[in-house]
């Protein structure tokens, strides 16, 4: 049966002499695969549709298994990203996070909506990092995490000078650092981010600047947190911090 979605290509593998497998994060099914047959093929109407990070509407003949894509309108293309190797690694580790975190055909209109708006604002030359921190926030609960970052993880008290401890999973309070030796000692403005980035909705973000110091603090943080507790080991995210490393961003 022929089925429209709304969806951004978030993977592609080649299959055969001229076909694709095109992996789609849909609004309505969730994570879906389809076969795309000739898209490699420079003259095919599904070449163009088919490519990284496009945000389109898609024609799909569904079955039990593998879907077929019969045809695509771009919506968005993201040239922008395609242009930029800086941008195309961000929004690469952006998607890969989104893929290794969710199953095949589970509906997720959040996922759907923070993962559009994500690579949009990236698009539209918001700043890519700050981006990235906020969709790694918001994919915590997706992936079962939820850290404690309105009050002090021991003692619960929500005054007083705080500290991250990936021990404890969150926030901890000047009153309970001795609980933590290996606590990491974070600015006021760091921790009033990463409360902001897990808890507010990305579609009211303005203008944001970041001071790089903040920036290294968040980095950090969100980093240390992941490797404890996400389980994934992502090769996007090793290929992201070497980029930002040749950038000397850190």
């Amino acid at each position: 049966m022929l089925e429209k979605c709304e969806g951004i290509v978030i993977r592609t593998v080649n299959y055969g002499e001229s076909n694709k497998i095109v992996t789609l994060f849909t609004r309505e099914w969730g994570k879906v695969g389809v076969m795309a047959r000739g898209a490699k093929k420079p003259s095919s109407r599904l070449s163009a549709v088919t490519q990284p990070f496009t945000y389109g509407h898609f024609l799909v003949q569904r079955g039990k298994g593998l879907g077929g894509l019969q045809q695509g309108d771009i919506i968005q293309s993201m040239r922008s990203i395609k242009e930029d190797i800086f941008l195309t690694a961000y929004v690469s580790y952006i998607v890969d996070l989104l893929d290794k975190g969710t199953e095949e055909k589970r509906p997720n209109p959040f996922l759907f909506e923070l993962l559009m708006q994500s690579i949009q604002l990236i698009n539209e030359g918001n700043d890519p990092e700050i981006i990235t921190n906020i969709f790694e926030m918001k994919m915590l609960n997706q992936l079962g995490l939820y850290p404690v970052l309105n009050q002090c993880a021991i003692c619960k008290n929500t005054d007083g000078e705080f500290s991250f401890s990936i021990r404890e999973g969150g926030l901890i309070c000047h009153r309970c650092l001795e609980k933590d030796p290996y606590h990491y000692k974070i600015s006021p403005a760091t921790v009033k981010l990463l409360r902001l980035f897990y808890y507010f909705d990305l579609s009211r973000l303005g203008n944001i600047s970041v001071k790089d110091l903040t920036k290294a603090e968040l980095k950090k943080i969100i980093s240390a947190y992941y490797d404890e507790y996400s389980g994934l080991t992502l090769k996007t995210k090793r290929f992201l911090d070497q980029m930002a490393n040749f950038k000397g961003l850190v």
